[in-house]
């Protein structure tokens, strides 16, 4: 049975890609330490595959706790890295928590990798790396033209890193540039848990509906897209949780072309934020509420993706239907209560404020 080690393993796509390697029949040891998840998630996995991961509880910037980990463990036969801070708003507004976590993460990682002999990396990474492409739909091939957030700056860098130390040791690596995850797994058992105000739109888009939030605030109904509003390739965290699942099994049967590989993961169908919208409440019958303002710093004005690549090398595709993915979305939002008795960070919900994708 090959071990994984899972870095930001109580995540919101973490978890989902736990779920998929416990049903792989992978052994998965998830290291967290819950700065915007809960120990909670782990019931959820548990209820659906009848069996938890191991867990450790620990910061993947502090390398002596980490080595601890890799020591108590033994051999791990690959790293899957999500720790990361993922907002592209708050990035804007605390950029050195951005630079600090997101590189010294990876770096400690690596190095750690290095020192106990594990040799293949699955990079969480995003199309954020294009910045604000010129040509669309993207394909690996495109230009990364400059960040327009810390957040998509670190994503940048981070792959810089991982290119050098591959060219420089033993270690592989495939790069997963991944597109705006959405939805929640099918049980409602897990899905996405924002700390605080959410920095994503559809948590938005459901705790408004769900009456959490006044109104949903977009941000910019002025940009050059059909309706005004920024156009986002939403893919189901699902089928992007399956997609790691086919990257590891890449590497671990030595299927690689080159010792570092980079695959985009999005549906290739670029939808607004008003689409969205429109799509939810015709979805659950549930109005939305909403207020246009002034767009928001960091934000990209439209992204899609050319999946091909992945379709193809990895033998993956995301092609649930967007209805589903919403339903999805909403019947979590629903289950969610469940957890504030558990965890009372949960409940810590703030001034309403929206997000354009």
């Amino acid at each position: 049975m090959s071990r994984i080690l899972v870095t930001g393993g109580a995540g919101y796509i973490g978890s989902h890609t736990i779920v998929e390697l416990l049903s792989a029949g992978y052994e998965v040891v998830s290291v967290d330490n819950y700065s915007n998840s809960t120990p909670a998630v782990y019931e959820g996995i548990e209820k659906i595959c009848g069996k938890k991961p191991l867990i450790a509880e620990e910061d993947c910037c502090d390398k002596a706790s980490m080595s601890k980990q890799f020591e108590q463990y033994g051999h791990v036969d690959a790293v899957i890295h999500f720790a990361a801070g993922k907002a592209v708003g708050e990035s804007v507004e605390q950029p050195l928590r951005y630079y600090r976590n997101n590189l010294n993460s990876l770096l400690t990682v690596l190095a750690l990798m290095e020192e106990f002999g594990v040799g293949k990396l699955v990079f969480s990474s995003s199309c954020t790396v294009y910045g604000q492409a010129q040509s669309l739909p993207v394909t690996e091939e495109s230009p990364l033209l400059p960040a327009t957030s810390p957040y998509g700056n670190t994503k940048q860098i981070c792959e810089e890193i991982i290119r050098d130390t591959v060219a420089a040791t033993a270690i592989k690596a495939i790069s997963l540039r991944y597109f705006n995850p959405i939805g929640a797994h099918p049980s409602a058992m897990i899905g996405e848990l924002p700390r605080g105000t959410p920095q994503n739109l559809v948590p938005f888009i459901t705790q408004t509906a769900a009456g959490i939030r006044p109104q949903l605030q977009v941000f910019g109904n002025d940009y050059r897209t059909p309706d005004g509003s920024c156009i986002r390739d939403y893919i189901y965290v699902v089928d992007l949780a399956k997609a790691h699942v086919a990257a590891v099994e890449r590497m671990l049967q030595g299927l690689q072309k080159s010792s570092y590989e980079i695959f985009n993961l999005g549906t290739g169908t670029g939808r607004s934020v008003l689409e969205l919208i429109k799509a939810f409440e015709q979805v659950t019958g549930k109005p939305l509420p909403y207020q246009i303002t002034g767009r928001r710093a960091g934000d990209i004005e439209q992204i899609w993706a050319d999946p091909s690549k992945a379709n193809q090398a990895l033998k993956w595709k995301a092609d649930t239907p967007l209805q589903t993915i919403l339903q999805s979305a909403w019947e979590w939002q629903l289950m969610i209560p469940h957890y504030h008795n558990l965890h009372p960070f949960a409940r810590k919900t703030v001034a309403a404020d929206g997000l354009s994708g």
